[in-house]
């Protein structure tokens, strides 16, 4: 059974069938990373609920993905339903005692759970790029908004910044081509069409601001007791790109901003990636070596990675060499793919002599898995047939009006809620577009042509700074309406004048004779 340095994962079946061995998880190997594994329907959502439950009890926070609604029972007391009574007395589990866990609800969409945002900035070109499945060029672009973002002081917190900024490097594409390389506007049209894809799809619920602190999914209890973050993944799957990204993004940001501890006595945190081939299909490589890398060095971080898939062939190579903790569920050996997969699940374990390990994946009942976890020094231990025990919080999933008290009462009620949209790259690109377009606006005010009568108004050329006048600005050929209905009125009233100063001498001259 378990103590306060291991988890109770179940008992191991003997030759006679009979289950007596515990198998257990020792917390201080917790960060060691595992693996559960199995075809649909074998028991992979309870073995991960009654981890997380062990982990809780532990004092250690927990953050899991639920895929189907099933796992927001863990936030709820057990019931003594008689199938699960059966199995405690099986694998002699005294007593079987029901329990409900501290849980925080959580759902990038808001509706299930408290919004979980995170800004474009934190992100990153990395993770937006395979997000939207661009090119190279199209990436190669994302980098240089990035760049220019970071030169130019301009916050990228919610999509329209990131829009608003494409659509200036659009306008400037020959001047910033020229410092950073071919900058095409049909690419960052085609960057920006994926965006408006992005945008139909709910993910700009998921960015912006606040933006989800990690210490909110590293609470415990008053009674010491770990956290269960559950993210609503139902809907969510629906973008299973925007859900890989999404767990990929957590991840980093534990691994960047966590210290820090070696090997603890028990994790920090345990994070369970349910459906993980998400992750890891169709991406580029630099992205899964990404995540080998997060997965390696996050340990030492006091994180543990639990990754839940079908198929251990789901999970690459170098990934599948860093998990010491195994479950592994029965799998079906119908096609060439699943027969290779059996194999290659029977040969990650430690070779037990009292079965044949690849017979024994494909004849598991429900409930039943082959279970190998991390002895003392850190020694895989031996495989068994386990008995999972069966879980102390409600099997199933929780009603609309529990799941909805639950929220309200929750430690972070109220403080994810409301959306803060505060001045960044979107508000701060317009008001220079403002400003650009009031300086054209007083320059073309300064330009237009003065006009003076001569001898009105100051027609003079100013003074210049060392006394002397400047030159006079050479005239222009061309007049206006008004200049030349001003001159016409003036040689009129000149010629009048002069006609009549004639006529006068004319006249005195010739009364004078």
């Amino acid at each position: 059974m378990a103590d306060d340095t291991s988890i109770f994962i179940g008992a191991s079946r003997k030759l006679d069938d009979s289950y007596q061995r515990g198998e257990n998880l020792l917390l201080q190997y917790g960060n060691r990373h595992g693996l559960v594994t199995g075809a649909t329907g074998t028991g992979k959502t309870v073995t991960l609920q009654i981890l997380a439950e062990g982990f809780s009890n532990a004092g250690v926070p927990v953050f899991c993905a639920d895929i189907k609604g099933d796992l927001s029972g863990i936030a709820m007391m057990g019931t003594g339903q008689d199938f699960l009574v059966k199995r405690a007395e099986q694998i002699k589990l005294n007593p079987y005692d029901f329990q409900e866990f501290p849980v925080i609800f959580w759902d990038l969409f808001g509706e299930q759970g408290h919004p979980i945002r995170a800004t474009i900035s934190e992100m990153g070109p990395l993770l937006l790029s395979r997000l939207m499945n661009l090119t190279d060029a199209q990436e190669g672009i994302m980098n240089i908004a990035f760049r220019i973002a970071d030169e130019e002081g301009l916050l990228l917190l919610d999509l329209k910044d990131l829009q608003a900024l494409l659509a200036n490097i659009a306008e400037r594409a020959e001047e910033i081509s020229a410092r950073y390389g071919n900058v095409t506007k049909p690419s960052v049209g085609a960057i920006q069409r994926t965006l408006l894809v992005l945008e139909s799809q709910g993910a700009a619920n998921f960015f912006g601001e606040p933006a989800l602190r990690i210490a909110d999914v590293m609470r415990t209890t008053r009674d010491g007791r770990g956290a269960i973050s559950v993210l609503a993944a139902d809907k969510l799957m629906m973008n299973p790109r925007l859900y890989a990204t999404f767990l990929l993004w957590l991840m980093s940001e534990l691994f960047e901003e966590l210290p820090e501890v070696g090997d603890p006595d028990k994790p920090k945190l345990v994070f369970f990636f349910d459906e993980a081939h998400l992750l890891f299909d169709e991406a580029p490589k630099v992205l899964i070596d990404r995540v080998e890398q997060v997965v390696r060095l996050i340990r030492s971080k006091g994180v543990g990675v639990y990754f839940v898939t079908q198929n251990p062939l789901d999970i690459p190579e170098k990934v599948l060499a860093q998990l010491g903790n195994r479950v592994q569920h029965a799998l079906r050996a119908y096609t060439p793919r699943e027969q290779q997969a059996v194999r290659t699940a029977a040969e990650t374990f430690r070779p037990n002599p009292d079965f044949d390990c690849a017979t024994a994946i494909t004849q598991l009942a429900t409930g039943e898995a082959l279970v190998s976890t991390l002895e003392a020094k850190g020694i895989p231990s031996m495989v068994q047939r386990t008995l999972i025990r069966p879980p102390s919080s409600r099997l199933g999933p929780i009603t609309p009006a529990e799941r909805q008290k639950l929220i309200q009462e929750s430690p972070v009620a109220g403080q994810y809620d409301q959306v803060i949209d505060r001045e960044s790259a979107f508000e701060m690109l317009q008001k220079k577009a403002r400003e650009a377009q009031d300086a054209v606006a007083r320059q073309a005010d300064s330009g237009r042509s003065r006009w003076t009568i001569p001898g009105f108004g100051n027609d003079d050329p100013a003074p210049r700074s060392d006394g002397r006048r400047a030159p006079a600005p050479r005239p222009s050929n061309r007049q206006t309406v008004t200049e030349a209905a001003i001159k016409s009125v003036v040689r009129s009233v000149g010629s009048s004048v002069g006609r009549a100063i004639v006529r006068g001498i004319l006249g005195s001259l010739s009364r004078g004779r």
